[in-house]
Order: structure tokens, then sequence, then C-alpha cells
């Protein structure tokens, strides 16, 4: 069944559509991620205009992000008081993010620039997780369990001043780490539609020393608010939200997410980063590919409306 999106101005099968929601909701419940690191790739090997899959992939990770922080706020495994400095940054990582997305689509580069950014964050991430994932799986198959983690704060967060305690997260650092965290992730949010999770979960956890039982409900608390903030900065400045779009990705995405915070409780957290690693590195492959392979059509012609 074919539906037509008036902001892309091209149809695409409801199904299909639908269907990538539940993936990337599924993976945004049980790893703590928004998912639009995938939703926007894969929006654009369907053939969604880049620009719109950023600003649909934002409003799509918005929805996702409730579902998830509901059922974890329900666990009661959210640091509200973590969670709302990082939405403090996130908000102004969104604005300054907001200029540059839109300085990018009034020089006409904003498609490349979205490919070249993906390529570059999900191949480093991807290697990182991928070394880190498969370290844990030979400790494990070593040892019969797997490491412990040492919880340590980086010495740059002990070096900041201001310091404020996070008791649920078992933290005594200085609010400005979170801060600046979340300021990274806002701008990400609405330059390239992701969610941020796929960064902010690790650096919670390596970066700030943050308690592992919060980490994911606190990333998807964050998620959410700067999700929905970049979802009104893309409709209001560069009109660029296909509303059909969006809904039909929530659609998938609601269900997903509460079918993947289930399965996360059961399965190896090991294998899962694993897993989600490698797929984080073919999404990075295939942008890659999409760069430098010469297209059949060398040229296309588009109309603009006066």
């Amino acid at each position: 069944m074919d539906i037509y999106l008036p902001i892309a101005e091209m149809s695409v099968n409801a199904p299909v559509i639908i269907a990538l929601g539940l993936g990337v909701g599924f993976l945004s419940g049980m790893f703590g991620v928004g998912g639009g690191f995938l939703t926007t790739p894969f929006l654009i090997f369907y053939g969604i205009p880049p620009a719109i899959a950023v600003a649909s992939a934002a409003t799509q990770v918005t929805g996702t992000s409730v579902s998830g922080a509901l059922a974890y706020y329900r666990a009661g495994a959210v640091d509200l008081r973590m969670g709302s400095v990082m939405v403090a940054g996130g908000f102004i990582g969104s604005a300054l993010g907001s200029l540059l997305f839109r300085f990018l689509k009034d020089l006409g580069q904003i498609d490349v620039a979205i490919a070249i950014l993906y390529v570059l964050l999900l191949g480093t991430v991807g290697g990182l997780m991928l070394a880190e994932s498969l370290r844990a799986l030979e400790a494990r198959r070593a040892t019969g369990a797997a490491p412990r983690r040492t919880r340590r704060h980086h010495p740059l967060v002990a070096a900041l001043p201001l310091r404020m305690r996070f008791p649920k997260s078992g933290l005594f650092v200085s609010p400005l780490a979170p801060f600046l965290l979340g300021a990274v992730v806002g701008a990400l949010t609405v330059v390239m539609g992701v969610g941020g999770g796929f960064i902010i979960v690790p650096a919670m956890l390596y970066f700030l020393g943050m308690a592992a039982g919060v980490v994911v409900g606190t990333s998807l608390f964050q998620i959410l608010f700067v999700s929905a903030a970049t979802t009104l900065l893309h409709a209001v400045q560069s009109q660029t939200v296909d509303v059909v779009l969006a809904g039909l990705l929530l659609i998938g995405a609601v269900v997903g997410a509460q079918l993947g915070s289930r399965a996360a409780q059961r399965l190896s957290p090991e294998r899962l980063r694993l897993f989600l690693a490698l797929l984080v590195l073919a999404v990075a492959v295939r942008l890659l590919l999409g760069l430098t392979w010469r297209p059949g059509d060398l040229y296309t012609i588009e109309t603009a409306l006066a």
C-alpha cells in the first residue's frame, strides 16, 4: 500500500516504513538509543531526501523515546536530576545546531554534509563499540563471567568546578560535564537527526562513570526533550518535517520500544553490544559506498517552487 508524502513529494510503501519504525524502536528500547542514527540512513537508502529524512527521523525519535522513557521511569531507572542538566545543555546545542543546518541548507550542501558526518561518526563509534564488545566476550570466555567495570569518571570531569551530587547515579561531579555532553548531543540531533543515545550511553558509562542501572533510562529521558525541541526547530525554520512519514515511523516505533525494553532484560549485554556495533559499521560502510560509487545517472533535475 503506497502513501504519498507531501513534503518529500514522493510515494512510499507504508508497511515497509512501519516495519522500519518497529525495528528501530526495538533497538531504541533495548540499547537506550533514540534510533535516529539508523532511521535517517535507512530513509536515505529508500530514496527520501536527506534533509527531510533528518527532520522526520527526529520526530520519530521523540515518539520512540516517550515510550521507552516511560517504561524505564516506571521501573525507577531514570535519574531526573542528571537528565534535567543534560536536557538544558541539549536545548542550547539544538539552537546552535539549527543555525548550522540552515546555513548548510542555504549553501545547497546539506545532503553531502549529512552523509559525510554519518560516515565519520558511525565509523568511529562502531569501531570503538566493536573493540569493547570483543574484549568483553573474550574475557567472558576466559573467566566464565563478564568483566567487572570500574566506575570512575574521567580526569577531565574530576577537574571541572562547581560539583553537585547526583545520588541516583552515584556521582559527585560538576554539572558542567553532563551539560556539555547534552549540548553536543543536541547539536547532533538537529544536524543529523540522531537521538544521540549511541554516543551519550557510552559517555555516561565511561566518561561520567554513572551507575549502569540508570544510564539507559536517563539517556531516553534526555533524548525525549531534545528531539522534541529539534522537531519544532525543523518545522519552523526549514519546513522539512514530513508529518505523514513521521507518523508511519511512529506507529511501529512506539510498539518496538516497549518490546525492546523487555528483551534487554533477558539477553547477554556483551552480545547485544556486538550486534549493535556490527550494525553501526554496516550502515557506515553503506553510506561510504554511496559517496564514492559512481551513480548510474550523473545528473538529476529538480524544480523548485517560487
